[in-house]
């Protein structure tokens, strides 16, 4: 099935306003009471003055709450987004429209038209109503759920349950999508789930570019020869799919240990969980809990080919300080480049 993108974007203010502060009228010489007071100031403009700066402050805020928030550059890939431990989790892929989980909705995944369930814990799927009828709200096309198969019918259940109770269409297409089948985004890029192991079904996605290759018998033709083949109908190249980005969500790290989930470790940047970083939570209480702890991802490094891994999820008990502690001493057992994703934690001094 193949889904055409249209480029839709919310309309942000082009422009920052100076920030003036408001400045009351000159003062007058005689004497007025208050009712001739307020109607000196209907009459000179002052009060729609002061709606507009409102309006301006407001507009400012959210144009500025564009510009602070963390975006990550990534093996030329824009990331964004939070992931706290049974919070919330939400990353943002915008070179793909795409979002993985939806966590509580925040603003900025409402503008990605694919988005892709792991699996149905509230932290990261609390936010799908709000989703969709944000994009509904804004006049953007209904979006493309991916969901693992198991929990489509319960996902189109929680969307009729807000149409009824809410009166409001909720437009979506709602795919089931399983291990091991593909799905077609565009013309150069697919999507493949893989297995993953958490205390509930569960699913990763790895993302492919394609490009077409030459086949070696060819590799010795000219154009004009090549051509007259690709008339006569002859298949003169092949399908190369390349893993771009593996998102596993929620998993302990045996994921890594399936031969068929290779791609997920060879993809330019794995995002994936590491719930617990020290010796306060032991492997044994990670796994119980269907998460990972940041010791196993070192003892399996070995498998982890990717060129950067994000890491994600980590529980709200640890402090900037902590991940960042953490995150260094998974990069001196690694050669791809170790980044971990803070925005929602806070620094212990702070």
């Amino acid at each position: 099935m193949h889904i055409s993108l249209s480029n839709l974007a919310f309309k942000t203010p082009q422009h920052f306003p100076l920030h003036h502060p408001i400045l009351p009228p000159k003062p007058l010489h005689h004497q007025v009471s208050t009712q001739s007071h307020i109607n000196v100031l209907k009459g000179s403009g002052y009060l729609s003055e002061i709606s507009k700066k409102i309006d301006h402050e407001e507009q400012y805020r959210i144009a500025r709450s564009q510009v602070n928030r963390k975006v990550l550059e990534l093996e030329g890939y824009s990331i964004e987004g939070i992931s706290v431990g049974g919070q919330e989790t939400c990353i943002i892929i915008p070179e793909f429209k795409s979002t993985f989980d939806i966590g509580r909705c925040p603003s900025r995944a409402i503008n990605q038209n694919f988005l892709f369930i792991t699996h149905a814990h509230l932290d990261h799927i609390g936010g799908l109503p709000m989703y969709v009828a944000s994009r509904g709200l804004f006049n953007l096309k209904p979006p493309t759920i991916f969901v693992p198969p198991c929990i489509k019918e319960d996902v189109e259940k929680l969307l009729d349950i807000h149409r009824t109770m809410g009166q409001v269409e909720l437009n979506a297409e709602v795919v089931a999508l399983d291990v091991g089948e593909t799905y077609e985004i565009r013309n150069n890029l697919v999507v493949r789930p893989f297995r993953t192991q958490h205390v509930i079904p569960s699913q990763g996605y790895v993302f492919y570019s394609i490009r077409k290759k030459l086949r070696k018998q060819y590799a010795h033709l000219n154009g004009k020869q090549i051509e007259k083949l690709k008339k006569a109908g002859a298949e003169i190249t092949d399908t190369i799919l390349s893993p771009e980005v593996a998102f596993t969500g929620d998993t302990t790290p045996d994921f890594m240990l399936e031969p068929c989930n290779s791609d997920a470790l060879r993809a330019k940047i794995l995002i994936t969980e590491a719930t617990f970083l020290d010796d306060s939570f032991s492997i044994d209480h990670a796994r119980q809990h269907g998460h990972t702890h940041l010791f196993e991802i070192i003892a399996n490094a070995q498998w982890i080919r990717n060129k950067a891994v994000l890491l994600t999820h980590f529980s709200p008990r640890y402090s900037l300080e902590d991940i960042r502690q953490a995150a260094s001493k998974l990069q001196s057992r690694l050669s791809a480049k170790v980044v971990p994703l803070t925005e929602g934690f806070k620094s212990m001094y702070t």
